[in-house]
Order: structure tokens, then C-alpha cells, then sequence
């Protein structure tokens, strides 16, 4: 995978949004809540963040080029070096979980007025 497909992947997530912050990221949210983090350019040692369950993220963060986020680990996100750390069918599967449990905690209302 690469920033294209991570983002037209994201992208096809219903009512997903993206709008770049801190700089050179290139954030994914659905409802105003971030689901995924792209780093476009920059320093950062990371090309991809997202949002995992508590037990896929102890899972995960035992894998080379795959750590805690920096300054979100403690809501089980993690942070990749590279995109072929996983294959894409993998990558791919954790963007969606990722997706799903942020719309999960969007408040009922919400959810309803997303559909």
C-alpha cells in the first residue's frame, strides 16, 4: 500500500472526511472523531497511525516496525514505519476495525442521523 490507497481506501468509508493538521498529516475522521493518521512529509519516523481493540494492540506493538503512537497509545492506537510492515489485505482490515470503533463510541444520536 502507499498514501494514495490508504486514503482512497479511508475515503470510501461511509461519511468519512479528511483535512490535513499538525502540519504534513493527513487525518481521517468520521463525525469530527480521527480514525486514521497519514504522515504526508516530514521528520516523523511514522507513515501511518490508527486505532486498535486493547487486544490487537498488545498484539501488534510485538511486531517489528509497529509501536505505540506517540501521544495515543493509551487509547490503543498504533503507529506504523512502513506500509509493508503488514500485507495490504491485513492493513486494510485494521483501517476498517479502526473505522467501526470509532463509530461505535459517536454518541446514538449521531449514529442515527449518520444512518
Amino acid at each position: 500500500m502507499d498514501i494514495e490507497t490508504v486514503r482512497v481506501y479511508c475515503l470510501s468509508f461511509p461519511h468519512a472526511t479528511e483535512n490535513v493538521q499538525w502540519g504534513n498529516d493527513l487525518v481521517f475522521k468520521i463525525a469530527g472523531k480521527m480514525f486514521a493518521v497519514l504522515v504526508l512529509e516530514g521528520a516523523s519516523k511514522y507513515c501511518l497511525s490508527l486505532k486498535c481493540t486493547e487486544e490487537k494492540f498488545a498484539e501488534l506493538i510485538e511486531q517489528d516496525g509497529i509501536d505505540p503512537a506517540p501521544y495515543s497509545a493509551r487509547y490503543h492506537w498504533v503507529a506504523f514505519q512502513s506500509f509493508d510492515v503488514l500485507s495490504e489485505k491485513e492493513l486494510k482490515g485494521l483501517l476498517r476495525n479502526s473505522y467501526d470503533l470509532v463509530f461505535e463510541k459517536l454518541p446514538k444520536k449521531l449514529k442515527a442521523q449518520l444512518g
